[in-house]
């Protein structure tokens, strides 16, 4: 995924994941995008540093929380994540063909969220800061 979307975009997937997340969560905050990746603050902050370098973020201040950020698309970062969405999802499904084509993908697609829901309920595998 990673070498299909380097070659084709100039982007890696975890830029990719970050940009769509962006895109789909307008006025996410930093925590946020933590807390749907199920990683760190600290290195989901780094990550919007990178995307900032790029041009495809901005940051503002979170009116709400003045020690909060809110990172938003630029029109440089909408730009890559709509040319890449296509090939990240042709590439998962190449991917995930064999495993995820017959019954049991359907059966995976459901769980999935089921179970996603359940360990955030229980506040299992969150990021502790």
């Amino acid at each position: 995924m990673n070498d299909r979307l380097r070659g084709q975009h100039g982007i890696v997937t975890s830029q990719f994941e970050f940009l769509r997340f962006l895109r789909d969560h307008p006025g996410a905050r930093v925590a946020d995008l933590a807390a749907g990746f199920a990683i760190g603050i600290g290195p989901t902050g780094k990550g919007i540093d990178r995307l900032e370098k790029q041009a495809w973020v901005r940051r503002r201040f979170d009116p709400s929380d003045r020690r909060s950020s809110l990172p938003e698309l630029t029109d440089d970062g909408r730009q890559p994540v709509e040319t890449a969405e296509a090939t990240f999802t042709e590439t998962l499904a190449e991917l995930t063909a064999d495993t995820l084509g017959g019954p049991s993908g359907l059966a995976t697609a459901q769980i999935l969220p089921e179970l996603r829901s359940a360990c955030e309920r229980d506040r299992i595998g969150l990021p502790t800061g």
